[in-house]
């Protein structure tokens, strides 16, 4: 009888506490979630035009920072969403640097350092964010306790943290063949060598190296439109940066990655980004499905927290999995049925995301995994692309994997008298019965 009534007060008390200190971690500690939107610098398109350009030191949330999400659409002067069947999105990426105080940063400029993203290909992919035509409908949230860190003050002597965005946008009014722009067809783009004035490689027909900035896709004759002036629209949301805030690592995995990098100061990465889907010759469309995968290396271990895909017009889906088999993650395109922004049909206009059960995602230090990506080969496409990317956290030994997995402990530990007071109230409840379950037993012995 004892056990059974002390069990009502002690889950009360504990359950009080509890309540007391679960906040999530963007609401416990006077932490608020903060936004902030922001426009780049205007971009002007007219039809069959491109833009592909970067811009520096971008406004961004300052301070030591823990970033929760980051999307942007394009917009125009009036800040009225622009449907992808106007302005095609190829993407926009968010880079990090550190720029010398004082210096105006410009691209090829050797006066700032690039801060990129904890790997896998080297020299390129190093964003920290970036989306294409899916951005209105994929979810950027990372999910508590975990942030992206920005504005830490260890910084080079002489330099601070800055930002910058490259935005790729293609004007698709009036064109001859709107899938044919926005896959970058080098025939329609009539170019015969890539932004740096090196010839096409043989057998290239389509990709970035044709649609790169101030390009012009072929047009419909007699067509005419109007300079439209446009802009990133950007939305950032953030909390302060506390010691309860779990640092992630940012990984983005390439289908086309060989694992092989060439040598020499000129080397490229063995991540190629994109590549072309060949059509198929079954009769059937349902048969027509290309398969490409990769095995690539995680260099340090950790549970994966968020994971989502990039793919163009084509893709049916892409998976990530295990060294042992495991299904990690998937990635599936949704495509739009309309013509308003955000459901544009035929395009790409949200790609899902999968935040596993935490600790169910857990990949070792040197792990290989599988990347898989599907397309459509009912006809082909150019200039697609398979990109993973995903958020790890690394435990560091196995108390604090438990610890990351329950994020109420995280409160509990920055809030230990409540757990001295809950543990005083009962001894105090647990003294109060076994009295009182004694002064009972007297009692009936006097009546005896």
């Amino acid at each position: 009888m004892f056990h059974r009534q002390l069990h009502v007060p002690l889950l009360t008390v504990l359950i009080s506490s509890t309540c007391f200190v679960t906040p999530r971690l963007a609401e416990g500690e006077g932490i608020s979630v903060k936004t902030s939107v922001f426009l780049s610098p205007p971009f002007f398109l007219h039809p069959g035009s491109v833009v592909n350009t970067y811009y520096f030191d971008i406004p961004f949330p300052r301070g030591h920072i823990a970033l929760k999400t980051f999307n942007g659409e394009v917009i125009d002067e009036n800040g009225n969403p622009v449907p992808l069947h106007e302005t095609y999105l190829h993407h926009w990426v968010v880079e990090r640097y550190y720029g010398q105080k004082g210096i105006k940063d410009e691209p090829g400029s050797s006066k700032f350092i690039l801060v990129r993203n904890s790997g896998i290909c080297k020299n390129t992919l190093r964003q920290y964010y970036g989306l294409g035509s899916e951005t209105r409908k994929t979810d950027t949230w990372v999910p508590d306790p975990y942030g992206i860190e920005a504005g830490n003050p260890e910084v080079p002597d002489g330099y601070e943290e800055k930002w910058l965005l490259n935005v790729h946008a293609i004007d698709t009014r009036g064109v001859e063949d709107r899938l044919g722009c926005t896959e970058c067809k080098c025939s329609l783009y009539n170019v015969t060598v890539d932004e740096f004035g090196q010839p096409l490689p043989e057998g290239y027909i389509g990709g970035l190296r044709c649609c790169y900035d101030r390009t012009q896709c072929r047009t419909k004759p007699d067509f005419t439109g109007i300079m439209r002036k446009l802009y990133l629209r950007y939305t950032v949301k953030w909390v302060e940066w506390v010691a309860s805030v779990v640092p992630l690592e940012i990984y983005i995995f390439d289908v086309t990655d060989t694992g092989q990098y060439p040598s020499g100061l000129q080397a490229s990465s063995s991540c190629k980004v994109e590549y072309m889907v060949s059509p198929c010759d079954s009769l059937s469309s349902y048969d027509c499905v290309n398969v490409k995968k990769t095995k690539v290396a995680l260099p340090r271990g950790g549970d994966i927290v968020y994971g989502v895909a990039h793919q163009h017009t084509g893709g049916i889906g892409s998976a990530l999995y295990s060294e042992d088999g495991r299904l990690l993650c998937t990635s599936i395109p949704l495509y739009g049925n309309g013509d308003t922004a955000g459901d544009e049909a035929g395009y790409i206009v949200g790609m899902s995301t999968c935040y596993p059960k935490p600790g169910s995602a857990n990949i070792k230090n040197g792990e290989i995994l599988t990347v898989v990506s599907n397309y459509s080969s009912a006809q082909m496409h150019t200039g697609v692309m398979g990109l993973f990317y995903v958020l790890v956290a690394e435990p560091r030994n196995a108390f604090l994997s438990q610890r990351l997995r329950d994020p109420w402990f995280i409160e509990l530990e920055d809030n230990w008298w409540v757990l001295l007071l809950a543990g005083g109230l009962v001894a105090l409840i647990a003294a109060f019965i076994h009295r009182r379950r004694n002064g009972r037993e007297d009692y009936q012995l006097v009546f005896n």
